[in-house]
């Protein structure tokens, strides 16, 4: 569980990819002689990220690999501050873009899953572990989830959160609304 007031002092979530936002395989390829590295992305997280930001939450990914699936997802799910460092070193990225906000680490959660997240993880107001992830990463973290990275441990965080901020009635609510017929074009 999060405690209330812990929750609402989060304004930023980062992201891990490998292992966080995927279970941490990936395909490598090629297509016409250039390298391809494609990954799958579990379709719940991407709703929970969804509604997270429509909270004011911002969502932040920092990743230790280059790939352009990771550029197409974020832009996908409306997610601006992207990290991609072919040498895993990520506090510096993830220091820039709360510089970047004027947010502090205590106000940040991050969910991590191996020793390259541990850097920010030892920073953050709320680290998160995904259920997969090393004894290290865990033993570090206050929270660690239920679910296995790839397999909806984002939703499942962004559930948690936005139930201990007191918003996830509402902000379900109004999705699903928007995405309703008003009942008297049911009746036609």
């Amino acid at each position: 569980m999060i405690h209330p007031t812990l929750a609402r002092s989060i304004r930023l979530v980062g992201l891990d990819v490998d292992g966080v936002l995927t279970d941490g395989g990936i395909y490598l390829g090629a297509t016409d002689g250039k390298p391809v590295e494609l990954k799958r992305y579990e379709i719940q997280d991407g709703l929970g990220i969804h509604l997270l930001q429509r909270t004011g939450v911002r969502v932040a990914i920092i990743t230790g690999r280059v790939s352009e699936s990771v550029r197409l997802r974020a832009a996908e799910l409306g997610i601006d501050d992207v990290a991609q460092d072919s040498q895993a070193q990520k506090l510096p990225a993830f220091l820039s873009m709360l510089d970047r906000h004027g947010i502090a680490p205590s106000e940040a959660a991050f969910i991590g899953d191996d020793f390259p997240d541990m850097a920010v993880l030892k920073l953050v107001g709320l680290p998160v572990a995904v259920a997969n992830a090393v004894p290290e990463v865990k033993a570090a973290c206050s929270l660690t989830l239920t679910r296995c990275g790839g397999a909806g441990a984002v939703r499942e965080f962004a559930e948690l959160l936005m139930k201990a901020r007191g918003d996830w009635l509402s902000v379900t609510d109004r999705y699903v609304a928007e995405r309703s017929l008003p009942l008297a074009e049911l009746d036609r």
